[in-house]
């Protein structure tokens, strides 16, 4: 581990501890107590009255912090033998699944409150920031799992498909050739 992964790990772990101290919160109505509806994120030991911590929303940011942590580490590898600075194919692609799963999750899929079913399909009602998103809007979980899915999924295409590829040495060619000969 060098020192700038050292220093990536430091971070994720930080925002980790942040993110498990004011997790995301549901509160349920008066009202309506069947029905939870995003409040925020509060501290884990203040949290408001009829309120629950929204588990699955806090399972994707961790996944989405490891995530990052995991490209980070990637492209803050230490290259052996290559002393280029430029940014490459594979690391860009790091970079964009990176910035796609922030920007997922600072705009996550919402809906209403009031088009809640019981059916198997979520509603959809846009995309909105989690800091100032409608009032009566929850995030519509399902759909941000596949979100965070495909982006990881792709970015790991992107990043296997622009990998480096070196021609043979002449050693490999004569060991492929002689392994050729014998059969």
């Amino acid at each position: 581990m060098n020192r700038t992964q050292s220093i990536a790990l430091a971070i994720a772990v930080a925002n980790l501890l942040l993110i498990t101290l004011f997790p995301p919160i549901d509160q349920y109505s008066i009202a309506s107590s069947s029905i939870p509806v995003f409040a925020g994120f509060f501290f884990i030991l203040s949290k408001p009255p009829l309120s629950e911590i929204n588990a699955p929303l806090l399972a994707i940011e961790i996944i989405v912090v490891l995530a990052n942590l995991a490209i980070a580490w990637l492209l803050l590898a230490d290259k052996q033998g290559n002393s280029k600075s430029k940014l490459g194919l594979q690391n860009a692609s790091l970079l964009f699944t990176g910035l796609n799963l922030v920007l997922m999750l600072l705009f996550p899929p919402m809906e209403s409150v009031f088009a809640l079913t019981k059916a198997t399909i979520p509603t959809f009602e846009g995309f909105f920031f989690i800091f100032a998103q409608k009032p009566a809007h929850v995030i519509v979980e399902t759909l941000l799992y596949l979100e965070i899915s495909f982006i990881l999924v792709n970015g790991a295409f992107l990043w296997l498909i622009f990998r480096e590829r070196k021609p043979p040495t002449a050693e490999e060619i004569r060991a492929a050739m002689l392994e050729i000969n014998r059969k």
